[in-house]
């Protein structure tokens, strides 16, 4: 997936054996959907070796998955348009899926505390001690010490799209040009593939995608634009930590109509 993931279990605690299983879940999930490596099933769909008929069921579920996005996003996520070579790539919902996985694996075996993270895609199990919630910083675009907004998780998922995390791959499949007016976009919701999808899809459609995800119950999101304004969903008031925003520069005065 072309990222570190790491674990991260409070008591109670879970075998050594259980943590092993679920990095070898994740090396396996890797080993079919990396587009790194030719003999994956992608990689083997790319060079014409492979029909999508033959695909395990796990890829094309996922490949379905995209598909039905990129028709109620209009086409804003699109994994079979937004590579200038044409090779479909669902990346921008393989590594949020691949983390869910991995943190159901952790939770069968016994883990009720636990964060999961692969880059900007991160669920959150239970408490981070009694009584304290997980506490998620997004980065500031500027300056990787400081964070734009703190938020508080419990058994959700948090995914981030960005110049940051994975903007250089943004493309807009639409037009295939870089999008504009965001600088970030991270979503909040109950399960990661689809926050990690919905964050690469709202972030291409600027600010409009804010609505988008606000359509969709449970997600939530919060972008920095271009001018570096802070501006928010209402879901995001449930898990924003008080004053955690506006700081290091930004400006959450003033927001487009149905936003904070």
């Amino acid at each position: 997936m072309g990222t570190a993931i790491t674990v991260d279990i409070r008591a109670p605690f879970v075998s050594s054996d259980a943590i092993d299983a679920v990095f070898e879940v994740l090396r396996d999930i890797d080993r079919r959907f990396s587009l790194y490596r030719r003999d994956s099933e992608l990689g083997l769909l790319a060079a014409g070796a492979l029909l999508e008929a033959d695909l395990s069921a796990d890829v094309r579920w996922v490949l379905a998955a995209c598909d039905d996005l990129a028709r109620t996003s209009n086409g804003a996520f699109d994994v079979r348009r937004h590579r200038p070579d044409g090779i479909v790539d669902p990346s921008a919902l393989v590594k949020g899926w691949a983390v869910e996985e991995a943190a159901l694996r952790l939770a069968t075996a016994g883990a009720v505390n636990l964060l999961v993270a692969a880059g900007g895609d991160i669920v959150s199990r239970g408490e981070a001690a009694p009584g304290v919630p997980w506490q998620i910083g997004v980065r500031h675009p500027d300056d990787a010490a400081h964070v734009a907004a703190i938020l508080s998780m419990r058994d959700n998922a948090i995914a981030t799209s960005g110049l940051y995390e994975r903007g250089e791959h943004i493309i807009d499949p639409r037009t295939g040009t870089f999008p504009q007016g965001l600088v970030s976009l991270t979503v909040v919701g109950p399960d990661l593939a689809w926050a990690d999808a919905y964050a690469t899809a709202g972030f291409v459609m600027g600010l409009q995608g804010l609505a988008w995800i606000d359509a969709h119950p449970g997600y939530g999101a919060l972008a920095i634009t271009e001018s570096r304004e802070v501006v928010w969903t209402p879901v995001i008031d449930r898990y924003r930590v008080p004053d955690s925003t506006g700081a290091h520069g930004f400006s959450d005065d003033s927001h487009p109509e149905g936003l904070h």
